[in-house]
């Protein structure tokens, strides 16, 4: 992987809320994001933070996490304790797609793509911890994380892989050949195929990344799957990773209890539908910490983080 270049910021916008940890962008440039509360808030005016207007959308009562624009002027909401819901954006009704499987509820959705065929696939980053508690997961190593799919008209998804490590974000090839899948617990990211010879079977897409892959967003004019990173890659918690299960559980009951403060190093991965990692952006010390989520709007990049009061906004890269 080449060396990366500057993650440039240009202003931060405070919204109102805490957690913007997905951000997704519509078609007029306007940032649509989920905080801590519950609420789903849009932001206009990017450019000029003087003049940004922050407006609520609905409220989920729960707390919405990943994110997709739906062609009905609707949303799909993967919420950490309601589970997959569908939210339109003229109404604020928020119905329930999809919340338990085989009498297990769905504690931690994370990231979700509707397809064409009207499906919608989704993951759950753990099956063991909630989401207050993702730390204990990433540092257990569980291999929890699945891949579902919710059917036309169904309220049952079903399996399309498991034993992830912390199933994230999720996007679609270009053709919805296959699905992208980022296991943030093994940096890196993995094809599950929907189509042709290899159609329901996984493989690696990405490995060995420099981070801590969270949510992708695939929306930009150049036909890229952005990636972001929310933290730099941990020695001590790869060598753990290699302990006994009976370690990694002890360990994880401490994390869980520990304060956690994330680093200042941010990134940013631009990878096309062969694998290949054209735009690698990275800034270490930054103010603006654990970016979960990036997407393009208004000519910028724009982050989202679990953590902060705000959403950052970044010079777009030049293509290459």
């Amino acid at each position: 992987m080449d060396r990366p270049t500057a993650l440039v910021p240009r202003h931060y916008i405070a919204i109102g809320g805490r957690g913007p940890e997905d951000v997704v962008a519509d078609s007029h440039g306007r940032v649509i994001t989920g905080v801590e509360d519950g609420r789903i808030l849009r932001i206009d005016g990017l450019t000029d933070p003087s003049a940004t207007l922050v407006e609520v959308l609905a409220e989920t009562g729960g707390r919405p996490l990943g994110l997709e624009l739906l062609p009905e002027n609707a949303l799909l909401v993967c919420d950490a304790e309601r589970g997959l819901l569908r939210v339109g954006l003229d109404d604020g009704v928020v119905r329930v797609l999809a919340d338990s499987l085989a009498g297990e509820r769905l504690r931690f959705c994370s990231n979700v793509v509707a397809l064409s065929d009207g499906s919608v696939c989704f993951t759950v980053s753990s099956r063991r911890y909630p989401l207050e508690q993702w730390i204990g997961d990433l540092v257990e190593h569980t291999g929890t994380g699945r891949l579902l799919r919710l059917a036309p008209g169904s309220d049952t998804p079903q399996v399309l892989l498991e034993g992830l490590q912390f199933a994230n974000g999720l996007a679609s090839s270009g053709d919805e050949s296959f699905l992208v899948v980022a296991e943030t617990g093994a940096y890196r990211l993995t094809r599950y195929w929907l189509a042709g010879p290899k159609a329901g079977r996984s493989e690696p897409f990405v490995e060995d990344l420099p981070g801590m892959p969270d949510n992708l967003w695939r929306g930009g004019t150049d036909g890229l799957i952005r990636v972001a990173l929310a933290g730099p890659r941990v020695p001590p918690l790869d060598l753990l990773h290699r302990g006994t299960p009976t370690l990694r559980r002890a360990a994880a009951s401490v994390a869980v209890r520990a304060p956690f403060r994330p680093t200042g190093t941010i990134g940013v991965l631009a990878v096309d539908d062969q694998g290949n990692v054209v735009q690698h952006l990275a800034r270490r010390r930054s103010g603006f910490r654990m970016v979960t989520a990036v997407c393009e709007a208004a000519g910028h990049l724009v982050l989202g983080s679990l953590r902060e009061r705000g959403v950052a906004v970044c010079e777009a890269p030049a293509p290459k």
